[in-house]
């Protein structure tokens, strides 16, 4: 099992009132999975996300992963945790615009006291898989937004994640682009990596061999 999460309560305080972004969630992933959560605007699709990525806290409940407790973790040992296992894909791309397309996708090596021969050769490997090598010294909005995402995700396995976490990321994307990047999703996981995609698309969700349905914080379905 690669992660757990028993009875995830989170709220807000609003005017006296709690007000609950995730309400009593049970979900259990298994490795090899590749899921698919849905449900309308404000059901708490990204919270769940962040949750998971150990971005965002919870006020309630338990989560494990890969066997630790998270929700006893001091910060840093979390930290060391998503940096380790855990890839992110956002639909804005979240690229740093004053870097170039190498330099973005060697960012996360930079965190890992990864030798700079090493970093170059994981680079490259990189650049190559994704046929981007020809754009490697461009800067962000030089590209497309197809480009964009693909250098988004270049950097998100660079690390070699377990974990790839993505939250709706064909959104700003054409159909064509879009399409690309789901067969992408499914080559990845056919070769391992877990995934997690918030979608609004059915078509995309297709992709996924599970879909958990959110509606007011709550899974309604399995």
């Amino acid at each position: 099992m690669l992660l757990e999460l028993k009875n995830i309560f989170k709220w807000v305080n609003s005017g006296g009132n709690r007000v609950f972004l995730l309400k009593d969630i049970n979900v259990t992933v298994e490795e090899g999975e590749f899921i698919s959560v849905m449900g309308p605007s404000g059901s708490g699709k990204s919270t769940l996300l962040n949750v998971i990525g150990m971005l965002d806290g919870f006020n309630e409940g338990e989560y494990d992963f890969l066997h630790e407790s998270v929700h006893q973790l001091k910060e840093k040992h979390r930290a060391r945790l998503y940096k380790e296992y855990i890839g992110f894909v956002f639909q804005a791309y979240h690229l740093i615009d004053e870097l170039t397309v190498y330099e973005n996708i060697e960012t996360p090596l930079l965190y890992k006291k990864v030798s700079s021969s090493e970093r170059k050769a994981l680079v490259a490997d990189m650049l190559d898989r994704f046929n981007i090598v020809g754009k490697k010294d461009l800067f962000p909005a030089q590209l497309s937004g197809g480009q964009q995402q693909l250098v988004g995700i270049a950097r998100a396995l660079i690390s070699k994640p377990r974990l790839l976490l993505a939250d709706e990321p064909t959104g700003n994307l054409n159909s064509t682009q879009g399409e690309e990047i789901m067969e992408l999703f499914k080559q990845l996981n056919e070769e391992g990596v877990t995934i997690i995609q918030v979608t609004h698309s059915e078509k995309n969700a297709g992709y996924g061999s599970r879909i958990i349905n959110l509606l007011d914080g709550r899974v309604i379905s399995k």
